[in-house]
């Protein structure tokens, strides 16, 4: 008998981490959804020196996150995950996001890493297409049982480890450097998860007016490594 319930147990601790193996594996920068090669407008903001530095770096992603598109995206996904087995919210709610995007490049970036994540996630399971990427994100986990706000804070520190990676290659920065700002964004990552539970779709929008901006200029940049 003890042998019987030790193993049943361990067969349940295997099962309660499976949620947490997706979402490792989703929001992983190998996941191939294209993330590298977006900068959010990260690039036309170095090309013109608003960012040189880790300080300014993090003071652009603290705006992004507590006021701009990283904190639109929370809302959104938590819409996606709540609403993920209703295909016709989950058009309504994508629809809603392409429209409040600022920029060709900006919409742009959320579909396509939405087709090219849905495609990557046949193996765990079905979702939607054209979806952008957060509310694709949400839908997902709801159907694989993986907890929203795990999901919420995973997405948004994937979402800034992506553009501090972009950072690092475009100052350029050092690794460590780029690990220190992530370090320095967390509790804010942290904070803006926890608030955007309670938000509405009402609630969507931001004021990082030079985020915004920067991904407008960046369609018309010369040279550029990245798509936005």
């Amino acid at each position: 008998m003890p042998v019987v319930i030790t193993i049943t147990m361990m067969m349940t601790s295997i099962t309660d981490r499976m949620p947490l193996l997706h979402l490792l594996a989703w929001l992983s920068p190998a996941f191939p959804t294209g993330g590298f090669a977006y900068s959010h407008g990260l690039e036309w903001a170095i090309e013109v020196s608003a960012i040189t530095d880790a300080d300014t770096l993090q003071a652009w992603l603290t705006d992004v996150v507590t006021q701009g598109s990283a904190r639109s995206d929370s809302i959104l996904l938590r819409h996606g995950y709540r609403n993920a087995s209703d295909p016709s919210v989950l058009r309504d709610i994508a629809t809603l996001a392409l429209a409040a995007t600022p920029s060709r490049e900006r919409r742009d970036e959320a579909l396509n890493q939405g087709r090219a994540f849905r495609l990557a996630m046949a193996p765990w399971a079905d979702v939607p297409d054209d979806l952008p990427y957060a509310v694709a994100v949400g839908a997902a986990a709801a159907r694989q049982g993986i907890p929203e706000d795990d999901t919420t804070v995973a997405y948004v520190q994937a979402f800034t480890s992506n553009l501090i990676s972009a950072a690092v290659r475009l100052v350029p920065l050092g690794q460590t450097t780029g690990l220190r700002v992530l370090a320095a964004l967390q509790p804010i990552i942290l904070v803006v998860a926890n608030e955007t539970k309670a938000a509405t779709l009402d609630d969507l929008g931001g004021c990082a007016f030079r985020s915004d901006l920067a991904a407008m200029r960046h369609e018309t940049q010369y040279t550029r490594l990245f798509r936005s």
